[in-house]
């Protein structure tokens, strides 16, 4: 599971000093379940995301991924997790094979396993027509459906996604939607980061609105007043942010 408490970072500018991007997170996600982080573009999701990742470092406060602590275990966090970011670069001249064989060898994989790894995620994936074609030659969608692939294919507990549908068209982001829809039915533990509504409201077990950094609201959809004649989560997050700019 991944278990946040206070997780904050601060950023320093020369000409406006200390700037926060994250202010004293908390958050608990459960294996087998999807957590929502949605936000407005810079609103500290993926700040957040980096900093589980190991990728950036916390100015304070701290977080445990498949039980290793992200600041003491980093090492042991990047062992454990699949990470994809919204601005994911793949190698044009590779072909999917090659880039799936490339990433599975990084990860730490037997090399004698990483084939039959390969032809596991095929199917589920839709990876037949891919894995001997070379990135450079695939659209958008399928480069994605590859990228999803790769941070999967040494079998990660966690999945940490972002923005994982910029840029689709409709039926690539329907595409992807199933996929992690497909993990957490494995019993992996999921984050997802968004700022599409329709998205979140489908996929995740729970939410938090993030914005300027901190967490405004959190819980279910039920909880959070979505539903069953209640309303909209555009709505719960529409009055969840302009409370927090009004009182700003």
């Amino acid at each position: 599971m991944i278990e946040v408490q206070g997780l904050r970072k601060t950023f320093h500018d020369r000409k406006k000093g200390d700037i926060p991007a994250v202010k004293d997170v908390s958050f608990t996600c459960h294996p087998g379940r999807v957590f929502g982080l949605l936000g407005r573009n810079g609103a500290g999701k993926t700040t957040t995301l980096r900093m589980l990742a190991t990728i950036l470092s916390p100015t304070s406060g701290t977080a445990k991924v498949a039980g290793f602590d992200i600041v003491e275990k980093p090492a042991e966090v990047r062992r454990r997790i699949g990470y994809l970011s919204g601005d994911t670069k793949l190698y044009d001249r590779l072909t999917g094979r090659e880039l799936l064989t490339y990433f599975g060898t990084l990860a730490g994989m037997d090399p004698a396993a990483i084939p039959a790894r390969i032809e596991a995620l095929a199917g589920p994936f839709g990876l037949a027509d891919l894995l001997d074609k070379r990135v450079g030659k695939m659209s958008t969608g399928m480069k994605q459906r590859l990228s999803i692939a790769r941070v999967v294919v040494h079998d990660p507990e966690v999945l940490i996604f972002d923005e994982p549908t910029s840029g689709l068209d409709v039926f690539g982001a329907r595409e992807v939607l199933a996929l992690v829809l497909e993990l957490k039915k494995k019993g992996r533990t999921v984050i997802f980061s968004t700022h599409i509504m329709t998205e979140a409201e489908r996929i995740c077990d729970e939410i938090a609105i993030i914005e300027k950094g901190s967490i405004l609201r959190q819980g279910t959809l039920a909880s959070l007043g979505v539903g069953n004649g209640s309303g909209s989560l555009e709505d719960v997050f529409i009055e969840a942010v302009k409370g927090e700019l009004d009182d700003r």
